[in-house]
């Protein structure tokens, strides 16, 4: 028997990322595969859910501005109402039940584009009972990434509520801020906005994430 003293350290193996068939495990219904009793997809509001129409759609880009095309998002968000569904959330808001606030969505093969089709949330309480603006989290699964990267897209309609904004008055720099800004494009599509969100893994413009 071994003292700790003469314990043997192993080395650290090499790490191992999401692997080139994310969407195959994760979102098979989006690569062609009817596996799953319950398929979760892009589409989070159903005709009777509260608040306006919005898609948000983007590209995940590499340091070279390549699109990588084989990546998983998953999103999270209040209901219009600012109220999350989860029991965690105990502000004193309605709940929408026709809304679950989650959904997964991978980018195309062919152009690289990732889409929600989801309803603009409203403002929730932060810490302190001090307001955030309206916003989506995000979280990245990719290849060539071992931990899934989380961050936010604000809106770029709503300047006041993101200049008072706890989370964006952290980053120092207003260069990259803006990396968390959605842009509303001019016209709707199919009766909604549409915000347009890339997110960058490296580079000048990487996107600001957050380690939680």
């Amino acid at each position: 028997m071994r003292t700790v003293n003469e314990a043997i350290y192993l080395k650290e193996s090499a790490s191992q990322t999401a692997g080139p068939y994310v969407h195959i495990g994760l979102a098979p219904q989006q690569a062609g595969f009817d596996i799953f009793e319950k398929n979760f997809s892009n589409v989070l509001a159903e005709p009777g859910t509260q608040g306006e129409r919005i898609r948000i759609e983007g590209r995940v880009t590499d340091g070279s501005g390549t699109p990588v095309r084989d990546v998983l998002v998953e999103l999270w968000q209040a209901n219009a109402a600012g109220k999350y569904n989860h029991p965690a959330d105990a502000q004193d808001k309605p709940l929408d039940p026709t809304f679950r606030g989650w959904g997964r969505a991978c980018s195309d093969f062919k152009t690289g584009i990732w889409s929600f089709d989801t309803i603009k949330p409203g403002s929730v309480e932060g810490r302190g009972g001090r307001a955030m603006a309206p916003h989506v989290s995000l979280w990245i699964v990719a290849r060539g990434i071992n931990i899934g990267l989380n961050t936010r897209m604000y809106f770029s309609d709503e300047k006041d509520a993101n200049a008072a904004d706890p989370v964006l008055n952290l980053i120092e720099w207003e260069v990259r801020r803006q990396t968390l800004i959605g842009q509303r494009e001019s016209a709707l599509r199919d009766g909604a906005a549409v915000y347009r969100f890339d997110i960058q893994l490296q580079g000048p413009q990487e996107t600001v994430f957050f380690d939680i």
